[in-house]
C-alpha cells in the first residue's frame, strides 16, 4: 500500500504537468464557435526573450577531456545541464514542456484551473508530502524515448518520503541514483517471483531529476552532463530552444500516431523523413509548427502534398460527423513546401480555448467557495472523536 502511494505520488506529478503537452486535444466541452482563421505568430526562431532565458542557463562549466592538451587553455563556453543530459544521436525523440513560461501564460492561467478544480487539495496534498511545489520549483520537463526529465529547485525535496522503499547510491560528482525496491509475488501455482518495480530515479545537484526504465539508463543521462558521455552533440541545440514546446520526434513515433487507414502514408513517412522538429508557442493564441525534413527533394514534395491531402480528408470526414472540435482544429492546418522539408502549421485562438475551458473556472470558485477555512479545518480535527 505504502509502495502504491509513492508511485501515486509521482504519477500524480507527472499527469498534473504533462497536461501541458496536451493543450492542442483539450477542447473538452461547450458547441462549437464560429471563428475566423487566426493570425497569429508562428514560432520560427529565437526571440530576444528566448536568447536571454538560453544564456541565464549556461550554469554548467563544459567538462574537459584529460588529453584535451594545449585546448584546455581556452575556456570552453557554460553548457545547459539539461540540454546536455539529453539523448545525443538522429532519430531520438526529446520534447521540451517549458512549465514555468507556461504556467505565467494565457494558457496556463486555463490550465491552473482545470488543475485547480477540486479547489487545489491534490496540489496542495503533494507539495505536503514531496517539498516541491510545481507552480514555483518546477522549470522545465523533458520526454524522451528513455523517460522523463525534470529541471528546476528540488532543494527542498523529500526524497526519502517518497522514494523510501528504493536503494539509493552516490554517482558520479553530484548524483544520486534511486534503484526500485524488490516485491515477492505468489503466482497461480504457488511459485514466487520476486521483481523491481517502478522506474528508476536520479537527482543532480537538486537541478536535476531524472526517470528511467532502468538504473543505466539514468546514469546514462547523468554521464552526459558530467562529460562522461558520448562526443556527439544533444537531440536539441540551443539554438532550437524557443516556444513553450519544441524538440524533435522521431520519425517511428510520429507514424505510429496516424491511423490504420493511412497505414501507406505512415510507410510513406518512414521512408522519406528524418527528423521532425517541433515547436508550440502558447504566448497568446496556441500556434504549432512541425518541420518535416528528408534526404531528396521531390520525397519530400510529394509527402507534404500526401499529408495535406489526408488532412483535407480528415476535416472534411470531421465535418460530416460529430466530431467539431477535430474539424475546427483541422480548419486551421496547413501545409508549405520548403525544398528537402515542409513544415505543418496548425493554430487554435485563444478565445475558442477560453471558451471550451470556461467550465474549470467555474467548478473551481465552486470547490474554493465550499472549502472549509484553515480555522474552521482545525476546529474540525480537535471535534473529531476518538477512533
Amino acid at each position: 500500500m505504502q509502495r502504491r502511494q509513492k508511485r501515486g505520488a509521482w504519477l500524480a506529478m507527472a499527469a498534473l504537468l504533462f497536461v501541458a503537452a496536451a493543450v492542442l486535444m483539450f477542447l473538452g466541452q461547450g458547441d462549437k464557435t464560429e471563428t475566423e482563421e487566426p493570425k497569429v505568430e508562428f514560432p520560427r526562431r529565437m526571440r530576444a526573450p528566448e536568447r536571454e532565458r538560453a544564456e541565464r542557463r549556461r550554469t554548467q562549466p563544459t567538462p574537459v577531456a584529460p588529453d584535451a592538451g594545449e585546448q584546455a587553455a581556452v575556456p570552453a563556453k557554460p553548457r545547459d545541464p539539461l540540454l546536455a543530459a539529453l539523448p545525443r544521436g538522429p532519430g531520438k525523440t526529446a520534447v521540451v514542456i517549458e512549465a514555468n513560461a507556461l504556467r505565467h501564460s494565457p494558457i496556463g492561467a486555463l490550465l491552473l484551473d482545470c488543475m485547480m478544480r477540486d479547489g487545489g487539495k491534490q496540489l496542495e496534498q503533494f507539495r505536503q508530502k514531496s517539498g516541491v511545489d510545481p507552480l514555483q520549483d518546477l522549470d522545465r520537463l523533458v520526454i524522451t524515448d528513455e523517460g522523463m526529465m525534470l529541471s528546476g529547485n528540488f532543494s527542498n525535496a523529500r526524497y526519502q518520503e517518497l522514494l523510501g522503499d528504493r536503494v539509493s547510491a552516490d554517482y558520479g560528482q553530484g548524483a544520486r541514483v534511486y534503484e526500485p525496491g524488490e516485491s515477492t509475488d505468489t503466482l497461480k501455482d504457488g511459485t514466487t517471483v520476486t521483481r523491481r518495480g517502478g522506474p528508476s530515479i536520479g537527482t543532480w545537484n537538486n537541478q536535476l531529476l531524472v526517470m528511467g526504465r532502468s538504473p543505466d539508463e539514468v546514469k546514462a543521462a547523468i554521464d552526459r552532463v558530467e562529460g562522461r558521455g558520448p562526443d556527439e552533440p544533444p537531440a536539441i541545440s540551443e539554438n532550437s530552444t524557443y516556444g513553450e514546446m519544441y524538440g524533435v520526434l522521431s520519425v517511428e513515433h510520429i507514424a505510429r500516431l496516424l491511423p490504420k487507414e493511412q497505414a501507406a502514408l505512415a510507410q510513406r513517412l518512414r521512408d522519406v523523413a528524418q527528423n521532425v522538429e517541433l515547436h508550440l508557442d502558447a504566448s497568446s493564441d496556441v500556434a504549432l509548427v512541425a518541420e518535416i525534413q528528408g534526404a531528396n527533394a521531390d520525397d519530400v514534395t510529394d509527402l507534404g502534398k500526401s499529408l495535406g491531402a489526408a488532412l483535407s480528408l480528415a476535416r472534411i470526414k470531421a465535418q460530416a460527423g460529430e466530431d467539431k472540435d477535430l474539424a475546427q482544429l483541422l480548419d486551421f492546418a496547413k501545409v508549405k513546401p520548403d525544398g528537402n522539408s515542409f513544415t505543418l502549421e496548425m493554430a487554435v485562438p485563444l478565445a475558442v480555448i477560453q471558451e471550451r475551458l470556461a467550465f474549470c473556472k467555474e467548478e473551481r470558485r465552486a470547490a474554493e467557495a465550499t472549502a472549509p477555512t484553515e480555522g474552521e479545518a482545525k476546529v474540525g480535527v480537535e471535534q473529531a472523536p476518538a477512533p
